[in-house]
């Protein structure tokens, strides 16, 4: 084997925009659909910077056929004049170098959600195609890129240089303003497809922290258009995130005020669920992971509610206090800083955990004066959530008790595991998984099916409790969820340690009707209340049982789809059309010559060897061990589908709406999408 050496000419210099394509993830986060979003909100984030420093008034997201996407406002317009340095138009400048724009001194925006520069310039390098236009001084100037490599110099535009690469019915009438059009890479991003929903969620956050401000929404794909606009800023988000829940007070308490060049907004409310909902956003950005604003806002709270709870007598002793837990309880929260952006710190690129370590003082004081002036002004109100969490307090003392026989009991003798778990050899809970499963039956068959050296198989007797209407005390009462949580090995409550959890793929896997469906939801919901952390690291699936076993003699195939179905069928039947294939009880597909039976008649009988059958699972527990593995359980063959949570307002509403106490929203959702339901009956 030949030495190697390792000299200066090994050492690999990326230059310009180079960075970016080798290593997108170091920028964006993901080249998935997460990322191609990302790539729209860094646009969008430079016109709102221009709306932060008070230019802009409207801000444009068009989204154009063939996956173009526009971003426009009524901005001033990047600058394009010679930038001294570096002898290039500024717009070329901004556009292709890392690090350069005009968030690194007091002159250029004082408050910006860009912190280092890259944000525009990413995009460029993540780009197939760019455009930036921009309107200065009653002209158009423009320049376009390929893979951040600019075409030719800015220049004014003229008639002929208007022409864009796609179709759009986009009409941009401003006085000054920057537009820029982009087309992601299709070789850096699994897909390019920009999604209406994601970018309906990324523009309405948005506009709830920048009041005043239009956003306006074109679809041009399908012709919708919808826009944002909220005058009243965080006060209308926090009565959203309270959306179909019962208030404790029905006046949400707003705090705004500014500390040593600190904009502090906090909004608080509380209402009638056992969960908490905290958004938290640093230079309108949304900060997924909390950070210093975050515990400056806890500090606060506690302390202040303690300090109250005791001068109305809601607590006797001097050293009585209320936990965080229990000031957590039924808690609805915004917090929202603006600082000056040469001096705000995340904690990477994509800004979701803020560590400036000045905001906490600065939030803590101003949450703390805020609420407290509100707890005196408005005795009614507080007194109604000195209830609330006195209530929590003495529910939690209640669960406390039976989280000691539950949990730590089995910690301490050596957490003896349920008898029903059939547990799996590995003991690397990276190489470990379980499979939730639904009924005895579906479980008798996943634990003769599995491969025992990775998979735990853990079989749930019918519909576990809601836990959504339920605190944790009567949650523990429920057997199937004790087992649940002592099998997982993370705990719940106050001890849940999410390290120790003993499998690192959870799979829930019920049967394909309406029951299964329901059984999925309860078991998500509980999830998602109780146990969060699992799905943001990932560690939740859904398993995706065949719908149909299509078979004609020995030759057998499954389908996940009613779609995947037909095709199987054309293939099998050379070609034929699916009308010339005639439908037999639900289970036979007969051939030529044999005739469907009238209905309320018993199905004729079929010569299986010259004819189709298909079978529709109505259950996991009609598939045979060895059907179950190589269907559902195999690795190499199994399609599963990760939970992960995109929008944590939107899942809050949603499990809400579905599984809470308010009857008509879910009426509402019912009647809606009932033309979309799939029962069989």
């Amino acid at each position: 084997m030949a030495k190697s050496t390792y000299d200066a000419s090994q050492i690999q210099v990326l230059e310009g925009l180079e960075p970016v394509r080798k290593r997108p993830g170091m920028y964006i986060g993901s080249t998935d659909s997460r990322g191609l979003h990302h790539l729209i909100k860094e646009v969008v984030d430079n016109s709102i910077d221009e709306a932060l420093a008070g230019h802009a008034k409207n801000i444009w997201v068009t989204l154009h056929k063939d996956n173009y996407v526009t971003v426009a406002d009524d901005g001033r317009g990047i600058p394009v004049d010679i930038h001294p340095k570096t002898g290039k138009s500024a717009l070329e400048v901004i556009m292709t170098t890392l690090h350069a724009g005009g968030k690194f001194g007091s002159d250029g925006y004082k408050v910006s959600s860009g912190l280092h520069g890259v944000g525009v310039s990413a995009v460029n390098a993540l780009s197939d195609f760019v455009r930036v236009e921009v309107k200065r001084e009653g002209k158009i100037y423009f320049q376009e890129y390929k893979r951040g490599v600019p075409q030719a110099d800015v220049k004014e535009a003229k008639d002929s240089d208007k022409k864009l690469p796609f179709e759009t019915s986009y009409v941009w009438k401003v006085n000054t303003g920057t537009k820029v059009s982009f087309l992601a890479d299709e070789t850096i991003f699994s897909t390019i497809i920009p999604e209406l929903d994601k970018v309906k969620r990324q523009l309405k956050q948005v506009a709830y922290l920048v009041a005043g401000i239009a956003f306006h929404l074109i679809d041009e794909r399908t012709g919708a258009e919808q826009g944002y606009y909220f005058q009243s800023g965080i006060a209308a988000l926090i009565k959203q995130l309270n959306r179909n829940k019962g208030l404790v007070h029905p006046n949400a308490i707003i705090i705004n005020k500014e500390v040593n060049e600190i904009a502090v907004e906090v909004a608080i409310q509380y209402n009638d669920s056992f969960a908490e909902t905290v958004e938290s956003f640093a230079n309108v950005v949304p900060t997924t992971e909390g950070g210093t604003h975050v515990t400056g806002f806890r500090t606060a709270l506690t302390r202040v509610i303690n300090d109250y709870a005791r001068k109305i007598d809601a607590l006797k002793e001097k050293d009585e206090n209320f936990t965080g837990d229990d000031i957590k309880e039924g808690l609805s929260a915004v917090i929202s800083i603006k600082m000056e952006s040469d001096k705000i710190q995340f904690e990477s690129q994509t800004k979701e955990k803020l560590g400036s370590a000045e905001v906490q003082t600065a939030v803590n004081q101003v949450t703390k004066e805020g609420l407290e002036t509100f707890l005196e002004e408005n005795p009614q109100d507080g007194r109604r959530i000195i209830e609330k969490i006195y209530l929590a307090a003495k529910a939690r003392a209640a669960a406390r008790a039976a989280k000691d026989a539950v949990i730590r009991k089995g910690a301490l003798e050596g957490m003896t595991l349920p008898g029903k778990l059939a547990d799996c050899q590995e003991k690397d809970p990276a190489k470990s998984e379980i499979y939730i499963v639904e009924g005895d039956s579906a479980g008798g068959s996943a634990k003769q099916g599995r491969d025992r050296k990775s998979q735990a198989i853990l079989p749930l007797k019918g519909k576990i409790l809601n836990t959504e209407r339920a605190r944790l005390d009567k949650i523990l009462e429920f057997e199937e969820i004790k087992c649940l949580v002592i099998a997982l090995g993370t705990g719940i409550g106050d001890m849940i340690q999410y390290d120790k959890v003993r499998y690192h793929r959870i799979i829930i896997m019920t049967d394909a009707d309406v029951d299964g469906s329901h059984i999925r939801t309860l078991l998500l919901t509980f999830i998602f209340r109780y146990l969060p952390d699992l799905i943001t690291r990932g560690y939740i699936y859904i398993a995706q049982p065949p719908l149909f076993k299509v078979q004609k003699g020995k030759e057998i195939h499954y389908a996940y789809t009613d779609e995947q179905r037909d095709a199987i069928l054309l293939k099998i039947r050379g070609g034929k059309t699916a009308e010339e294939i005639k439908l037999v009880d639900d289970v036979v597909l007969a051939t030529e010559g044999e005739t469907e039976a009238a209905a309320g008649e018993a199905a004729a009988p079929v010569k299986k060897s010259s004819s189709i059958i298909i079978q529709r699972y109505k259950g996991l527990g009609e598939m045979n061990p060895e059907q179950l593995w190589e269907t559902t359980m195999n690795p190499e063959n199994r399609v599963l589908k990760q939970v992960t949570i995109e929008d944590v307002e939107k899942a809050d509403e949603v499990f809400t709406m579905l599984m809470g106490d308010e009857v008509p929203p879910r009426k509402r959702f019912i009647q809606t999408h009932a033309k979309q339901a799939i029962l069989d009956i």
